[in-house]
Formats: structure tokens, C-alpha cells, sequence
């Protein structure tokens, strides 16, 4: 089962060591099987209750995934191995569309907010024992979430919104549960799962979002959780229609344990409405974070969901950081008070940029998908020669492992700060580095 590598140890913490380190130095393959508890505790010598700890350890650390009688194997995508480190190394001279960062020219400038932010601080320090959330910034928040049709629910602010996401599964979920992801997906999501000792179960999607038919099966199969982006899907640039969002409240309404978490980080750089699926399950989080329309540097994300999961993330974050800085809340309350951001404004622009290259590549026979947000996807059929000669070419491109589990290959391009004329430039490069495509899923 372990071809020449035999694990050692006599506690937990050896075992599971002595497993890492055969992963990390690449003795222990992706997909490899390990040996059931009780076989390995006889060849150590050890109590079986040893193994499992050793392999809780393994699961929670991302580096083993359990799948029911199938037994545990090694993670087809280790922690180890972020995603990250697949990030082309971008030369001098070439254009960087890989990196999935907003347009700086369209964020609005932060110091007259953050002096404003300041000011009032100096005047009303907060302190110890004071409210996590501003109350302005609950007030103003709802009343957004109001208007989109997100149901009634207390308001929570996080440190982006990974760090909402990452707080409402572990205020539900076990080591061993199985969350259902999109697939292609955000790739820290991707990445965040099994770090939490989850097993992620993909959904595939398309350009109306995850397809109602993958998210039953993963349900029947066991997902506890299913994670949902509403609008600028990354990679791929989906947004939720509601023809879509009608069948999946059919689906969650067949499955009303499952932990449904939603992520609408394109607000207020999308033009599309929103059609949540908020409050059609028994626990419910949805989250919004100011990072793509103000900032990635302004680290605020607001939450609302069901009472009982809301009090399990404050009470959580209260013997953790805390709150998140006060400070910072009311500067975001500045920005959000002034209307500094012309939302309509920024989501043309974003809008114009991604028809241009996906009209440019349609004229070259090159299929390309991006409905909303500031990223379009490009189905190839070799993604890592298709990268290296774009790199050649003088364009740096996100390859697509990134962002996929068992999805087909494609490029992630970003095009927030992709000018008029590049489209074209960008589009006859992507044409001859991958030829015209076929048809694929995303439709």
C-alpha cells in the first residue's frame, strides 16, 4: 500500500509527523492509501486510539482526507502545496493579468475617510468591553442587504471574507465533513477546506452559477455545507441568475440541514441584481467584504445569517481577536456614507473590459465566459503549455489549476486594468498559444 516507505512512531504526534514528512518530501504520493488504523497499530505496536489521533491530527491539518469505507488517503491537492505556488513568476516587461486584483484607478482614495475615521476615534476612544460592530456600519449594511431581499438576520464584521467563511464552517462542521465547492473555484476556498480538515466535494458550474444537478448529488452524498458565490465568481465570472436561484432553493429545500454559505464579494462593483438563496436552509451565512470595491487592503467583511450561527461566530471571535478594529469599520462607513464609489461607474467599466476580450476572442474562434466581476475564463485543452507561451508572448495568465478540482483545464485572465487596445493584442496571443476551443460547460 506504501510501496518502500514504512510510517513510524509510538505517539500521535510521531505518526502523524513521521506521515507529513514522507508527504512533504514527496515519499507519501497525492491519492496514495493509507494503511486502516488497527493494521497500522499492529505493525507499530501502539493502541489503535494512537492511529486515530494521528490521523485526526493528519485531517485537520489538511495533508489526508477520510472517505467513509474507502479509508484515508494522501490529499489529491495537499495544504503542503498551496495553490499559490502555481502563480506564474512574472518577468519584467510583461503584462501581469494573473493576479486577480481590482483596477486601482477605480478605488476611491482612503484618506479623507481614514482622517475622518481618526478624528472621531481621538474624540471617543473605543475600549475594552465596547460593541464589536459601529453601529452605523450595522445600519447602513442591513439596509443594503434589505434592499437585495437578504433575509432578517444579525450583522457580524470579519476580517474579509475568507475569514467569514472560515468562521461559520468551523461554528458547524467536524474534521471528516464534506463541503460541497464550485469547481472552478475561488482557489482560497479551495485551499481553506481541507486546511480546516474538511473534504471539499466538487459542484460544477457555469456561467449562471453551480448546476442544481452536481449540488443534489453532493448533498445525497453526505455535504453538510455548500458554498455559493452570487455574482464575480472567480475564475470563471458566473453570477446567479434566477432561473438558476429558483432551482437551487428546490435542491437546499430538500436538504434543510445543510449549512448554506454565500459570497457576494462583487458588491458594488456588479450590475446584476442579486438573487440570494439566503434563509432557505435551517443555517444560513452570508457575506460581503469591501475589499474588491474600496480595497483588498481594507480588510472588512460584513455577515449576516441565522441567529444561532451569527452567536456562535461573536462568541468565537470574542475570545479570538476580539472585533475588528473600530477604526477601520468607521472609515468604511465614511466611504459608504459618501458615495465616493459610483458603483454603476466601476461595474461598466469592469463590464466593458471583459466584453471586449470575450468579443475578441469569439472573432478569433477562441471561446471565453465572464458574466460579471473582472476576471473571464478561457477553456483550453493544455493549460500549462497554453501559460508558458502567453508568458513567452509577452502576458501572464493564471493557469487554471489553480482554481479546479476535477473541472476541465482552462486560463484564468483578469482584466480590471486591461486597456482598450489590449484586448486585441491580448486575444491574438490567447488564439495562437491555444487554438480555437471547443465547447465545454461553461454556458
Amino acid at each position: 500500500m506504501l510501496g518502500e516507505y514504512l510510517i513510524e512512531g509510538k505517539r500521535a504526534a510521531e505518526i502523524a509527523g513521521s506521515v507529513e514528512h514522507a508527504v512533504g518530501a514527496g515519499k507519501l504520493e497525492p491519492g496514495q492509501p493509507l494503511p486502516p488504523m488497527r493494521e497500522l497499530a499492529a505493525r507499530l505496536e501502539v493502541n489503535p486510539n494512537t492511529v486515530a489521533a494521528a490521523y485526526r491530527t493528519l485531517r485537520e491539518r489538511g495533508v489526508i482526507e477520510t472517505a467513509g469505507r474507502r479509508g484515508s488517503r494522501v490529499r489529491s491537492k495537499p495544504v503542503t502545496t498551496a495553490r499559490e505556488l502555481s502563480r506564474p513568476d512574472v518577468p519584467p516587461g510583461a503584462r501581469d493579468l494573473s493576479d486577480g486584483n481590482p483596477d486601482p484607478a477605480l478605488l476611491p482614495p482612503l484618506a479623507g475617510a481614514l482622517a475622518a475615521a481618526a478624528e472621531l476615534s481621538d474624540r471617543a476612544p473605543t475600549l475594552y468591553g465596547a460593541a464589536a460592530v459601529d453601529p452605523d456600519l450595522a445600519r447602513l449594511a442591513r439596509a443594503d442587504l434589505d434592499a437585495d431581499g437578504v433575509p432578517d438576520g444579525p450583522v457580524v464584521v470579519a476580517s474579509g471574507s475568507l475569514d467569514g467563511i472560515e468562521r461559520v464552517l468551523a461554528a458547524h462542521l467536524r474534521a471528516g465533513d464534506a463541503v460541497a465547492v464550485e469547481d472552478p473555484g475561488w482557489h482560497s476556498v479551495l485551499d481553506l477546506v481541507p486546511a480546516l480538515g474538511l473534504r471539499a466535494v466538487p459542484v460544477g458550474v457555469d456561467s449562471q452559477g453551480p448546476l442544481p444537478d452536481d449540488v443534489r448529488a453532493a448533498l445525497a452524498d453526505g455535504a453538510r455545507a455548500l458554498i455559493v458565490t452570487d455574482r464575480a465568481q472567480n475564475p470563471t465570472g458566473a453570477a446567479l441568475s434566477a432561473t438558476r436561484a429558483r432551482a437551487l432553493r428546490v435542491v437546499l429545500e430538500e436538504y434543510p440541514q445543510t449549512l448554506l454559505v454565500e459570497d457576494d464579494h462583487g458588491h458594488r462593483i456588479v450590475d446584476l441584481p442579486l438573487h440570494p438563496l439566503a434563509g432557505t436552509t435551517r443555517h444560513w451565512a452570508f457575506t460581503r467584504s469591501v475589499a474588491k470595491a474600496y480595497g483588498p487592503d481594507l480588510r472588512l467583511a460584513v455577515l449576516t445569517g441565522d441567529t444561532v450561527t451569527m452567536d456562535r461566530i461573536r462568541g468565537r471571535q470574542r475570545l479570538g481577536p476580539g472585533w475588528v478594529s473600530r477604526l477601520l469599520q468607521r472609515a468604511v462607513v465614511e466611504l459608504w456614507s459618501s458615495g465616493v464609489v459610483d458603483t454603476r461607474a466601476v461595474a461598466s467599466a469592469y463590464g466593458r473590459r471583459r466584453d471586449a476580450l470575450i468579443g475578441a476572442l469569439a472573432e478569433r474562434g477562441v471561446e471565453a465566459y465572464g458574466r460579471s466581476g473582472m476576471n473571464v475564463w478561457v477553456p483550453v485543452p493544455d493549460e500549462t503549455g497554453a501559460v508558458a507561451r502567453l508568458l513567452h508572448s509577452g502576458w501572464a495568465v493564471a493557469p487554471g489549476a489553480r482554481f479546479r478540482m476535477s473541472a476541465p483545464p482552462g486560463l484564468r485572465i483578469t482584466v480590471s486594468t486591461l486597456g482598450p487596445d489590449e484586448a486585441v493584442a491580448v486575444a491574438d496571443a490567447v488564439a495562437v498559444a491555444v487554438g480555437p476551443a471547443p465547447a465545454r460547460r461553461y454556458v
